[in-house]
């Protein structure tokens, strides 16, 4: 940096919305483009419906915390959950019934890959990077969604010192080249991982601590991210969904004069963490997952 540039102002990086104003406010306005947000959970905690939610809210325009943009998602998980965002692309034209008219069709807008394995998202990069420069949609591509970076490592190395020094290298690799494209695209790029349970001191991997590990805490159990410290080290932003299973009691209103007065039943409760990100303090909410796509709970 040059002495003459601290006097200007720096420009301001656009966000994305999640399509939830609850979750927005603890995102400080929502995912930043220009750098990689990391999404980690255990199953069923709603990672992915929070992407599919992305990919739709990308296409919202800026005056309503979107992109004007398409997307790509890019899936290890199988099988790809179309029903659920066809689903959530009527939800999103019932409620934007003004933006969005007849025939526009938001799926015609999300372009979705197959990855097998780390090296065929190495392989794909250069493909990326050229269908980007060379795309002529209607909307250009700004968000780009990897579901899940685990998933593509999850047997291609075995756990010795060559294979986990090969492994961090591709980690270095895939993550500069994402960054890259990022910055040069001005998108914003978001990942999903997984968690592993955390054995050993609550501190971190190796004594190091990473975020604020407290939070990471689901289904009753410490857990942290998986791909371990060198993966962390690649990501700008982690956020942690966590989801608990909780017994309630309700009076069963149907029964009268009986001992069976209430009924017993399962929630689960879920709740979104920010670990780290260099522009945001940590901060947590509860959220659901509706009809219409996830949505935050202050309380």
């Amino acid at each position: 940096m040059r002495h003459e540039t601290l006097l200007v102002r720096p420009r301001l990086t656009p966000k994305l919305t999640t399509g939830c104003p609850v979750l927005d406010g603890h995102l400080g306005g929502g995912l930043p483009c220009g750098l990689i947000t990391e999404i980690t959970a255990e199953s069923g905690s709603g990672k992915t419906q929070l992407c599919l939610q992305l990919v739709l809210s990308a296409q919202l325009p800026s005056s309503l915390g979107g992109l004007s943009a398409a997307s790509l998602f890019l899936h290890s998980e199988f099988p790809f959950p179309s029903r659920r965002l066809s689903q959530l692309a009527q939800a999103l034209l019932s409620t934007h019934r003004s933006l969005f008219t007849p025939p526009y069709d938001p799926l015609d807008y999300i372009f979705v890959h197959p990855l097998h394995t780390a090296d065929h998202l190495l392989d794909e990069m250069q493909k990326i990077e050229s269908f980007l420069e060379n795309s002529r949609t209607r909307l250009p591509v700004k968000l780009i969604i990897i579901d899940s970076i685990a998933a593509l490592f999850r047997s291609e190395f075995d756990n010795t010192p060559l294979d986990l020094k090969r492994r961090s290298s591709m980690f270095f690799k895939i993550s500069g080249r994402l960054k890259s494209i990022a910055k040069k695209f001005d998108l914003a790029v978001v990942i999903t991982n997984q968690v592993v349970d955390l054995v050993g001191p609550s501190e971190g991997a190796n004594g190091l601590r990473v975020g604020n590990l407290r939070s990471l805490y689901t289904s009753g159990r410490q857990v942290c991210a998986a791909l371990g410290l060198a993966w962390a080290n690649c990501v700008n932003s982690r956020i942690f969904l966590s989801r608990d299973e909780e017994f309630i009691t309700e009076a069963n209103e149907s029964v009268h004069g009986s001992d069976e007065s209430s009924i017993h039943r399962m929630r689960t409760r879920r709740r979104l963490h920010i670990v780290f990100a260099p522009h945001l303090p940590y901060s947590s909410c509860e959220f659901v997952i509706v009809r219409e796509g996830i949505r935050g709970i202050e309380r």
